[in-house]
């Protein structure tokens, strides 16, 4: 799996290709939002505003809307179980 993390005038963009499930981006999505997920800190978490996932199995895209910085989640994206 490829991961690829850019700027947004709202937020960050996380693109995921290759032998990626959609289902299990939701997943680490859904584990962030219920606090399941321990890969950012609660100060990172409490910067995301909203998180939408679009896209198909092979090419998701991850849209994390605030005051985040690529640096803090590409760190957060290393940490994380149900991708790693």
């Amino acid at each position: 799996m490829n991961k690829k993390v850019n700027k947004t005038g709202n937020g960050v963009k996380i693109s995921f290709t290759g032998e990626v499930k959609m289902q299990n981006i939701i997943s680490m999505v859904e584990n962030c939002a219920t606090g399941k997920c321990e890969c950012m800190s609660d100060a990172t978490k409490s910067k995301i505003k909203n998180m939408s996932v679009s896209g198909k199995d092979g090419d998701v895209s991850l849209e994390l809307d605030g005051d985040v910085s690529t640096q803090e989640i590409e760190a957060a994206l290393a940490k994380s179980k149900v991708i790693n």
